[in-house]
């Protein structure tokens, strides 16, 4: 069987960076599911952090209809991630009623169990047949996939999800440290979704809970001016004038106060950083390079592969939208603690503040996937290196989509 599994797809995202609600970004991938039996959705399939999720929805549709065209009769699976985590909510409220058996590392309801939005995304793709696994799916013996948000639990960069899950595990009494079972990783995770779910219920969610506010700092504290002078990042948009108290700044006076107020972070950022660790939600780092970004969210993810006891199996993951291992990635760190091989999967959003300003050359770059046969280690493919940046931009300028998670 031929497995494609894509992973953080953030369709409804409000900065219009999810590329797969634009047909002519998504006939790159559906050309590749014409010889697939399988495809796995591997978790933030929608964006249900942004807004409400009528509006995730309709940006979905199209893509959802298409599969169900190129599709028919296979398999969609679908995997819950942190930011579509509703979609599996209401069936986790009703498992715990029943008392069942512990979560296992695969949970594999009946969609009508689940909640409306998958209901109807299973009519969309009809004539497909779409299931849900959770949190991961055995696609092979020795091949575990899952979105990958519990390694939040043990990351060493300062993210939101991260002092949040730290937090949470201080007001339960559950350290990281101790965790053994999904359900640890459930019981800590499961309220802060909750909490920020039912923030973007009804509305569209501010810059401080949406991830573009953390996404402008980290542009600051590497030294981001825009033009990609300042780091290895490149960014598009850059406005040369901005209005402040009715008077307008020029650009210069503009990057003057930007300069002044990026040396203020950079100069408390460390600071904060230990403090936080003394108060308990660390162990935390004040790095937030993309070297740094890549070590800590593997080192994170090997944790969780050894705490589950998936021991040296190959282990498919999203979440961070870093692909990988690629050319020249240190092949030790995507060996788990425990032995577990690990692959990224890469994302489908146009995330500048992680680009280059060479198209293909971050491994950022959205348009990845990977492919499971039945026999060989998984192996990762990149379907938009020959687009240019004009091409996968979006329509209008906007912010970029929040990522890592």
């Amino acid at each position: 069987m031929r497995t494609l599994i894509i992973s953080d797809l953030h369709l409804g995202s409000v900065s219009r960076t999810d590329l797969l609600r634009r047909p002519e970004l998504r006939a790159a991938l559906l050309d590749v599911l014409e010889d697939i039996d399988r495809l796995v959705l591997l978790g933030d399939v929608l964006e249900l952090r942004h807004g409400p999720p009528r509006d995730a929805m309709n940006a979905a549709r199209p893509f959802f209809e298409d599969l169900g065209r190129v599709l028919p009769g296979r398999e969609v699976v679908v995997c819950a991630g942190n930011h579509d985590h509703m979609l599996v909510a209401p069936w986790l409220d009703t498992r715990a009623l029943q008392a069942p058996e512990p979560l296992g590392l695969e949970q594999r309801p009946d969609i009508g169990a689940l909640s409306p939005m998958l209901v109807q995304l299973a009519e969309w793709a009809s004539p497909t047949r779409m299931t849900v696994a959770y949190p991961g799916l055995w696609v092979r013996p020795d091949v575990y996939a899952t979105h990958g948000h519990y390694l939040d639990c043990h990351l060493t960069v300062p993210t939101l999800e991260r002092l949040s899950m730290a937090a949470m595990s201080r007001v339960l009494g559950r350290p990281a440290s101790a965790f053994v079972h999904v359900g640890d990783y459930e019981a800590v995770a499961d309220p802060v979704f909750a909490w920020r779910d039912a923030v973007a219920r009804d509305a569209r969610t501010s810059d401080a809970l949406n991830g573009l506010a953390t996404v402008s700092a980290w542009q600051a504290l590497r030294g981001d001016d825009g033009s990609g002078a300042g780091g290895s990042v490149w960014h598009s948009g850059v406005t040369g004038r901005g209005r402040v108290g009715g008077g307008v700044l020029t650009y210069a006076r503009h990057s003057a106060l930007r300069s002044l107020r990026r040396r203020a972070l950079v100069g408390a950022f460390p600071l904060a950083v230990a403090a936080l660790n003394r108060a308990g939600l660390g162990p935390l780092r004040a790095n937030v390079s993309t070297g740094e970004l890549r070590r800590a969210g593997l080192l994170a993810m090997g944790e969780v592969a050894s705490r589950l006891d998936l021991g040296d199996v190959h282990v498919v993951f999203g979440h961070t939208h870093r692909a990988g291992p690629l050319p020249g990635d240190p092949e030790s760190e995507w060996r788990g603690r425990g032995g577990a091989r690990l692959v990224n999967s890469g994302c489908w959003t146009y995330d500048t503040v992680f680009l280059t300003s060479t198209p293909g050359e971050s491994p950022y770059w959205p348009g990845t996937c990977v492919l499971v046969e039945d026999s060989g280690p998984p192996v990762l493919k990149r379907l938009l290196l020959d687009r240019p940046h004009a091409e996968l931009a979006p329509s209008r300028v906007a912010d970029p989509t929040p990522s890592p998670a």
